[in-house]
């Protein structure tokens, strides 16, 4: 049980290293961050963004390389995401008007990021 909640306290530092390098590529791109690790009834959504032209929601995986975590994003999960970002738009003036999109922020085992915009439309 010891080595499990190792495990498990690991990952979940390591997925908040990942979310912040993530979050830091977004602002160096001009985005402002207005969420992290929100939470809707459909599940998490761990970024959203806004930029000049709406709102962007990011699904962070890492993973030892880019196909690995590109690989761990299935179709529930976006499914989830969708219904949470729904939820989201709740808050916004525009509602459901509001231009969106929906990434995959991948992070190698070296840091790297790699960023695939509209990602949910290529599943």
């Amino acid at each position: 049980m010891a080595a499990r909640s190792v495990r498990s306290s690991v990952s979940y530092h390591a997925g908040q290293a990942a979310e912040q390098q993530v979050a830091s590529n977004y602002k160096q791109r001009g985005y402002s961050i207005l969420n992290r690790r929100w939470r809707g009834a459909g599940g998490e959504i761990d970024l959203i963004a806004r930029d000049a032209h709406g709102i962007v929601f990011v699904e962070v995986k890492k993973s030892t390389s880019f196909d690995a975590a590109a690989a761990r994003i299935n179709r529930r999960q976006m499914d989830r995401i969708c219904a949470s970002a729904a939820q989201f738009l709740e808050t916004e003036p525009n509602g459901q008007l509001t231009n969106v999109r929906f990434d995959a922020a991948l992070v190698d085992a070296s840091g790297a990021v790699q960023i695939i915009e509209n990602a949910f439309g290529l599943a």
